[in-house]
């Protein structure tokens, strides 16, 4: 284990962006020499991992990409996939129609969903207790300010991720042996970021080992690099949309901005917005959470 201070941590974000390309290309000659060449990049089409297929194939241009076709991407991205050489496509089990209504809808947070599903449906009442009170150290609930989902009238959970992602990923995995390679940055949330500093970038000691050579980049250094390099990437940035995960998930859409990313999706792609609102039933979550999500609403009615 690693256990990168604060200091060290800062120091790392404050680095030039030659020396991240440096410091970076060294921990992915290191995953590659670990495991004997047998690792892989996994590749959404973003520009994060559009930087790092360039990165890594810039060292060792046989490596494959692997993309996990969900169904749930923006059409623009597909087009940009399809354009890059020796990309393995994975398809999950499950749709996300099929996920929603077997499991629940991603919202507000991977974290809060589990904890609201933990209330739904543990038979343990120490559990309960701790997700609607907390842990002696005030851990582990469900907000004041999210208590409410409890009772929506729609199921709530964090396994869509898991289900569309990361098992074809695994299942993958498992049948090449090959050990994946993320473009995961620590600025996407709290949890990669403890992740990091208690790792390092590569984790060779986690129950699924993993690779995140650019944990400490930033955004800037990302667009950096892209322009550094004159590198392509998908024209669903130049829309208006500065990330491009799953386009129906609404984990984090509370702290969006106006327009929100359903409300862009109106914009940008109406059919889409008015299949995902209407016939997945989004416009009934986001009505309950009050969170417009028509163009032109800053607030729900």
């Amino acid at each position: 284990m690693a256990f990168i201070s604060d200091e060290e941590y800062q120091a790392r974000l404050g680095m030039s962006l030659k020396d991240k390309i440096d410091f970076s290309a060294e921990k992915i000659e290191k995953w590659y020499d670990h495991w004997k060449g047998q690792v892989y990049v996994a590749f959404s089409g973003g520009k994060d991992s559009t930087v790092l297929l360039h990165l890594v194939r810039s060292i060792f241009p046989e490596i494959p990409a692997v993309f996990s076709d969900t169904g749930l991407e923006y059409p623009e991205i597909k087009e940009f996939i399809k354009t890059i050489d020796n990309v393995i496509w994975l398809k999950p089990k499950m749709t996300f129609r099929e996920v929603i209504q077997t499991y629940g809808y991603p919202v507000i947070s991977k974290e809060t969903a589990s904890y609201i599903e933990d209330i739904r449906h543990t038979k343990s009442e120490k559990l309960k207790n701790i997700r609607m009170n907390g842990n002696k150290f005030n851990r582990g609930k469900v907000s004041d300010k999210w208590k409410f989902m409890i009772n929506a009238p729609f199921k709530i959970s964090d396994k869509c991720c898991d289900i569309m992602k990361k098992n074809p990923s695994k299942e993958f995995e498992k049948k090449t042996g090959l050990k994946p390679i993320l473009g995961s940055t620590t600025a996407e949330s709290e949890l990669r970021k403890t992740l990091y500093k208690t790792n390092g970038c590569n984790m060779y000691d986690l129950k699924r080992p993993i690779s995140m050579p650019l944990a400490f980049w930033t955004e800037d250094d990302i667009w950096g690099y892209i322009g550094k390099y004159n590198l392509n990437f998908s024209k669903i940035y130049n829309m208006g949309y500065d990330r491009t995960g799953c386009v129906w998930c609404l984990f984090g859409i509370q702290h969006d901005k106006y327009p929100n990313k359903i409300q862009m999706l109106e914009m940008s792609h109406p059919q889409l917005h008015k299949y995902c609102t209407e016939n997945l039933g989004i416009g009934e979550v986001l009505d309950y959470m009050n969170i417009p999500y028509k163009n032109g609403d800053k607030e729900n009615k």
